[in-house]
C-alpha cells in the first residue's frame, strides 16, 4: 500500500519548520539530531500554529510522544522512513515495572489536529517467537503479548493518518477517543489489532491478518465505543487480507471489548460499535463473521459480551469471505450483525461522522 511520496521542485516545496535525517537543501528552517527533539520544538511557537516535520529515510528506533496541537510529520514513505520500537505487555520497562499494554507503543499521540503521512510505524516485538517459545506469553493473558504500533489516546481529536504502515500483531493500533481518519494505510496485526472507543473511519486501507500459532484464530477490530456515541471503528472500501499461513475461516470481523469505560473521571457504558461498508473479505474471514469477548464483571466473575448485545454491521462487502447478496461466501448472517441498506450506510459516511470536521487527505 502507498508509495514513495515524491517531492517537489525546490522552488514550489513547502518549507518545513524541522527535518531529521539528510535533508535536502532549503527543505526546512532547522535540522534536529532525534525525531522527538524535532517533536519537542514545536513549544517554541504557538499552539494554534501547524509545526511540519521533514522525516528522511532511514530507520528511527524509539519512543516518540505527540503532546503538542497541530503537528505534522511528513515521511518519505513507507519502508523508507521506518519508526520502530520493540517492547511488549509482559516485558519489564526501564523504570523497572512491567510495560503493560498501553506503554509499549512506538508513536503516542494525546493531542488534536495531528497529522502523520508516509511512514512505517511498527512495534517489532516477535509475537511468533514468544508464541514457539516453551512457556511463552500467551494472547489470551492480561500482560503479556499486548505491543502497540500507534496509540492515538486521551485528548487526541481531528488525527489524519495517511499512506502509512501501521504494524505489530497484537493490539497494533489504538484509538482510545475522539474522531480519527485514516487514508490509504496498511495496518498488519492478528489479535485485536484495531481496538478503542474513538470515532474512527479507515479508507482504502489494507487490513492484513498476520499467522498465529497459539490460539490459531484472529481478530480484527475490538470496539469499546460509549453507548450514546453512534459510531466507533468504521471500515470503508477497504481490503481484508492475509499472509500465507493464515487458515481459511479463522479471522473474525470484530468482538465487542469491555462493557465500560473512562471518560472525564466517570464510568460510562459502551457497546462496542464496528462496521465494514464496501469491503473486500477474503477467505480467511470466519464463517460467523463476528464473535464474543470475555469481561470481568461486578462481582468479579469472568461473563461474556455476545456480538449480538453489540453494534455491528456490515454493508456491500464483496469478496470470498463476505456474506450475500453480494459476496460469494461461506459467511453466515444472523444476530450476531446487521446487514444495513444503502440509507443506513450513508449514517457512516465521512462528513456525518465527523460532523464540523472536514479532514483532508
Amino acid at each position: 500500500m502507498g508509495g514513495a511520496i515524491t517531492l517537489p521542485l525546490l522552488a514550489n516545496r513547502p518549507i518545513y519548520d524541522a527535518a531529521v535525517g539528510a535533508a535536502p537543501p532549503g527543505v526546512a528552517e532547522k535540522n534536529f539530531a532525534t525525531l522527538q527533539d524535532a517533536i519537542d520544538a514545536a513549544a517554541r511557537v504557538r499552539a494554534t500554529q501547524p509545526w511540519r516535520i521533514w522525516l528522511g529515510e532511514g530507520r528511527f528506533r524509539g519512543q516518540f510522544r505527540i503532546e503538542r496541537p497541530n503537528v505534522e510529520i511528513h515521511g518519505r514513505g513507507p519502508g523508507r522512513s521506518v519508526v520502530f520500537f520493540d517492547a511488549a505487555a509482559g516485558w519489564t520497562a526501564p523504570d523497572g515495572k512491567p510495560y503493560g499494554t498501553f506503554r509499549t507503543w512506538c508513536v503516542s499521540v494525546t493531542a488534536p489536529d495531528v497529522r502523520l503521512r508516509g511512514l512505517t510505524i511498527a512495534n517489532t516485538f516477535d509475537a511468533p517467537a514468544e508464541m514457539r517459545r516453551t512457556g511463552g506469553m500467551r494472547s489470551d493473558e492480561g500482560g503479556s503479548q499486548q505491543a502497540l504500533a500507534l496509540s492515538i489516546g486521551r485528548g487526541a481529536d481531528r488525527v489524519v493518518v495517511s499512506d502509512c504502515e501501521i504494524t505489530s500483531h497484537q493490539d497494533t493500533l489504538y484509538c482510545a477517543e475522539g474522531r480519527a481518519l485514516f487514508h490509504a494505510c496498511l495496518i498488519t496485526g492478528s489479535y485485536d489489532f484495531i481496538f478503542g472507543g474513538a470515532a474512527a473511519r479507515f479508507e482504502r486501507c489494507e487490513i492484513r491478518s498476520l499467522p498465529r500459532i497459539d490460539p490459531l484464530e484472529g481478530y480484527v477490530a475490538a470496539p469499546n465505543t460509549v453507548f450514546d456515541q453512534a459510531a466507533g471503528l468504521v471500515f470503508d472500501g477497504c481490503a481484508l487480507t492475509a499472509e500465507t499461513g493464515v487458515p481459511d475461516g479463522s479471522v473474525f470481523l470484530g468482538r465487542p471489548w469491555g462493557t465500560s469505560t473512562m471518560r472525564d473521571g466517570v464510568r460510562v457504558k459502551t457497546v462496542g460499535m464496528a462496521a465494514y461498508l464496501r469491503c473486500w473479505m477474503g477467505p480467511h474471514v470466519a464463517a460467523s463473521g463476528w464473535t464474543r469477548m470475555w469481561y470481568t464483571d461486578a462481582a468479579g466473575k469472568q461473563a461474556w459480551f455476545e456480538p449480538e448485545d453489540a453494534r455491528f454491521m456490515e454493508f456491500g462487502n464483496t469478496g470470498p469471505g463476505a456474506p450475500a447478496p453480494f459476496g460469494t461466501a461461506h459467511r453466515e448472517v444472523d444476530r450476531r450483525s446487521r446487514l444495513l441498506n444503502a440509507a443506513e450506510a450513508a449514517a457512516f459516511s465521512r462528513e456525518r461522522m465527523f460532523s464540523d470536521w472536514r479532514p483532508s487527505v
